[in-house]
């Protein structure tokens, strides 16, 4: 029960508490890797402390490496605490005291029979009513087979309980891998338990959208052609592509971050009301808008589709090599580490309003932000007093630091008309004692709950590839002429993305 001073208390208004998940066994497959002790157990631990896990909880982690129960959770204790230095040893015991590890290659059935006759045995012990959740934090190469001998051992059907398969990026590489890839998972699970996860559809902000745009009656009526200009979405990375050479030289930019982070991002700018809040009416909206991107043609690709590479450069006050120079990287390697977008949809509301999209590796800092920015007004009134007015934007911060900015002009004070922009500002850390909750671990509750809205749809998925392709395809067999690298590490990339924008009023943005 909450306490008289939580519901008087102003900066916790809107703080959801009734959330508590169902009594489950959460199986994490490749359970020895970076995710599960980065992400997942924190997750996990957060929503221990905050009483929204459910009693009757198990985990058994499955992976190829050898190790005992103990060694695993000292493990993940380990990883825990270079988060929350401070973890009392009674709370991670209690915590902790039934997490379970097993050994095995993920084409080995006796594991998946050995899995399933655990699962009983705890389902009697703990009382954990036959809802299980299987989490695939393993590379992509394995995802088929792991589905498939979970169907064989019938862990897929929901007979007592839930049974719901929770699947990591990237799906798929492509259009035709993505098909079958859910071909594979339908022949073993139904739709409405397969949860494709995207932690950007996690993050505080990014729920934001839907509060911010459906909830307020001053911004709906000015979302659509008629008063916005263009809107620009950005995802940059000061970081290199440091360990992940292996998985990155197969993706690039594209595969990484736009088929999935910025596509969805869109989506929820983009998207008409759904009728209910519910999961399917927010994807059927959201469907439409991957739906209405208009296709690319050769020509098109080479006006609205720039890549770039980064070399060497100087950032934050260091020399860093290029991609190239990058351990496991291709010295001659093609492979793009920064793309531009322009796209069209083909909507009634955003009918000739370009979208930008970019992302990239060695930009000058890391941020990622939605920005609105509104048509300029008339000035005839200010024509002669005033130069230079800037037009309005709206900036969502999607990371690091969460809020919303209101860009709008106003008068210099003093005897002269001056204007000069000013911002009024939201920020989640002063506005709400509560801190904004990490991706995963309001994702993994959503999973626990059955709450499917912030993951994305089988559908959805393959109309993203599908409007992708074509660029792809086109950079996948094509030389970017020599021209790599094109621009240096600690620069917003490279120069031809400024081309996109078209009319001289805009500008990227320096985020």
């Amino acid at each position: 029960m909450l306490s008289p001073v939580f519901l008087e208390n102003p900066l916790r208004q809107g703080i959801s508490s009734g959330r508590v998940a169902p009594p489950c066994s959460l199986v994490i497959y490749g359970a020895s890797g970076d995710l599960t002790a980065r992400k997942l157990v924190p997750a996990l631990f957060e929503l221990y402390e905050k009483h929204l896990m459910p009693v009757s909880f198990n985990l058994i982690g499955i992976s190829r490496s050898p190790m005992s129960v103990e060694e695993f959770r000292k493990k993940l204790k380990d990883a825990l605490a270079q988060k929350k230095p401070q973890i009392s040893e009674a709370i991670w015991q209690s915590f902790s005291q039934n997490f379970h590890y097993l050994t095995g290659g993920y084409d080995d059935l006796k594991i998946y029979e050995t899995l399933s006759a655990k699962l009983d045995e705890l389902d009697k012990k703990n009382g954990t009513a036959g809802n299980r959740i299987f989490y695939l934090s393993t590379p992509p190469n394995v995802f088929e087979v792991i589905i498939s001998n979970l169907g064989t051992v019938g862990l897929a059907r929901e007979e007592k309980g839930f049974s719901r398969i929770v699947i990591e990026k990237p799906f798929g590489r492509d259009l035709v891998s993505a098909k079958e890839l859910n071909r594979k998972v339908s022949e073993v699970f139904k739709e409405h338990q397969v949860y494709r996860i995207d932690h950007f559809l996690g993050k505080e902000t990014v729920q934001n959208f839907l509060v911010m745009r459906f909830a307020n009656s001053i911004f709906e009526p000015i979302w659509d052609r008629q008063h916005v200009d263009h809107i620009q979405i950005t995802s940059s990375e000061d970081l290199g592509v440091g360990t992940r050479a292996g998985y990155y030289e197969n993706s690039g930019v594209l595969r990484d971050m736009f088929q999935n982070h910025l596509f969805q991002v869109m989506c929820l700018i983009a998207m008409e009301p759904p009728v209910v809040f519910e999961a399917d009416a927010i994807r059927d909206e959201k469907l439409k808008i991957l739906q209405a991107i208009r296709p690319f043609d050769k020509k098109t690709i080479r006006t609205h589709a720039i890549r770039g590479q980064y070399g060497p450069g100087f950032l934050a006050g260091q020399n860093v090599p290029g991609y190239r120079q990058e351990a496991d990287v291709d010295p001659k390697s093609n492979t793009p580490t920064y793309a531009a977008m322009k796209i069209f949809l083909d909507t009634w509301r955003w009918h000739g309003v370009p979208f930008f999209l970019r992302s990239g590796k060695r930009l000058p800092k890391r941020t990622t932000e939605a920005a609105i920015q509104f048509n300029e007004p008339p000035n005839l009134l200010f024509k002669k007093s005033l130069s230079g007015l800037s037009p309005n934007v709206l900036i969502i911060r999607i990371q690091p630091d969460e809020g919303i900015t209101l860009k709008f002009e106003t008068k210099v004070p003093g005897m002269s008309m001056e204007a000069r922009s000013v911002n009024m500002d939201f920020r989640y850390g002063t506005s709400f004692a509560e801190g904004t909750t990490e991706a995963y671990e309001r994702l993994i509750l959503d999973c626990m709950l059955g709450d499917a809205t912030l993951f994305i749809r089988a559908d959805e998925t393959e109309a993203a590839w599908s409007a992708l392709m074509p660029v792809l395809n086109q950079w996948d067999t094509t030389d970017p002429a020599g021209s790599f690298p094109n621009y240096e590490a600690g620069s917003w990339g490279p120069a031809e993305a400024d081309t996109l924008l078209e009319k001289p009023w805009r500008k990227w943005r320096k985020a």
